[in-house]
C-alpha cells in the first residue's frame, strides 16, 4: 500500500519496517502485515500524508540522465541527483526503477507507481536491458566469446544475452551488450572482469522503452499512452489507461551514439 501510494520502494519500506519506524494504529508494523486502507499508518511517528489523498493517478518518466549525477536522494559528497531535475510530485514521489553509476548516462525510468517499479525491478520479470559500450583499445574475438560464454563475478556468473560490434575507431571500439539482470554495475564489471577498459556507457533501452533520439540530456518526458500500456504489459501489470502520445516503439534500433567527430556542448 504504501509503496503503490508512492511514498517509497519497496525495499526501503521493508527496511523501514525492520528498523520499528513504521507503526499501524500505533503498533509496530510487521513484513507481510496485511491492512485495509482504514488503519492509522505513520512512519517515525507522522500519519502518511499520501494515503489520506485521493489516489492521484500514476506518473512515469523517461529521464535522459547524463553522467555526472547519482540515482540516489541524497549524497554525503553533495554530488548532483537525478532528482533535482524532476517535476515536483503532489502526494507521493518519484522511485527510480534501477539506477545508472554515476558515470553512466541514458535511458532512466522514474514513476510515482511503487508496485509499478517493483515489477519491473524484480529479477523474476526477466526485462532487457541494452546498452552501448566504449572499450578503449582493440578486443579480440576470443575475449568477446568470453564474455558471452560467461564468466564468474564476486557476486556468481554472469554473461551478455547479446553482445555486438557497433563500430568506432582504433583507439575505441563501441559494442551493442544486452543484458537481463539488474545487478550492480554489471555490464562494466563483466567487461573489466575480462580485462577490458570502459570508456563510456549508455543505457539505451530498459524493456520496451527506447531511449527517444531526441531526448537530449538531463531531460524528461512523460511516458504516456501505447509506451505506459507496453511497460505495465512487460511488468505483469493491468495496463494503464493513459492517453496521449507515445514514447514507445516496437523493433526501433537503439540510439547510436556519435561514433566520430568533436563533442557538441548540451
Amino acid at each position: 500500500m504504501l509503496a503503490g501510494a508512492g511514498v517509497a520502494s519497496r525495499r526501503e519500506i521493508e527496511e523501514w519496517i525492520r528498523a520499528a519506524r513504521i507503526t499501524v494504529d500505533g503498533k509496530p508494523a510487521t513484513l507481510g502485515q496485511r491492512v485495509s486502507g482504514r488503519e492509522r499508518i505513520s512512519i517515525d511517528g507522522k500519519p502518511v500524508a499520501a494515503l489520506r489523498r485521493p489516489a492521484a493517478r500514476a506518473r512515469t518518466l523517461i529521464y535522459h540522465k547524463p553522467s555526472g549525477e547519482i540515482c540516489s536522494r541524497h549524497d554525503p559528497e553533495q554530488r548532483p541527483t537525478v532528482f533535482e531535475r524532476l517535476p515536483p510530485v503532489q502526494g507521493g514521489r518519484w522511485v527510480s526503477v534501477g539506477r545508472l553509476d554515476f558515470t553512466t548516462s541514458g535511458l532512466l525510468l522514474l514513476t510515482t507507481d511503487g508496485a509499478l517499479a517493483h515489477a519491473l525491478m524484480h529479477p523474476s520479470s526477466g526485462l532487457e536491458r541494452e546498452y552501448m559500450v566504449r572499450i578503449l583499445g582493440a578486443v579480440d574475438e576470443a575475449t568477446l566469446q568470453r564474455l558471452r560464454d560467461g564468466l564468474q563475478l564476486e557476486d556468481g556468473p554472469a554473461r551478455f544475452d547479446v553482445l555486438e560490434a557497433a563500430g568506432g575507431g582504433e583507439t575505441n571500439r563501441w559494442f551493442r551488450v544486452l543484458v537481463k539482470e539488474g545487478r550492480n554495475r554489471l555490464v562494466r564489471r563483466l567487461w573489466e572482469a575480462a580485462g577490458c577498459q570502459v570508456s563510456r556507457l549508455i543505457r539505451v533501452r530498459y524493456g520496451p522503452v527506447v531511449l527517444p533520439r531526441d531526448l537530449r540530456t538531463g531531460r524528461h518526458r512523460l511516458l504516456e499512452g501505447e509506451g505506459l500500456q507496453a511497460l505495465y504489459a512487460a511488468a505483469g501489470l493491468a495496463g494503464s489507461d493513459a492517453q496521449g502520445p507515445a514514447y514507445w516503439q516496437s523493433k526501433v534500433p537503439p540510439v547510436t551514439p556519435r561514433l566520430a567527430g568533436p563533442s557538441r556542448k548540451r
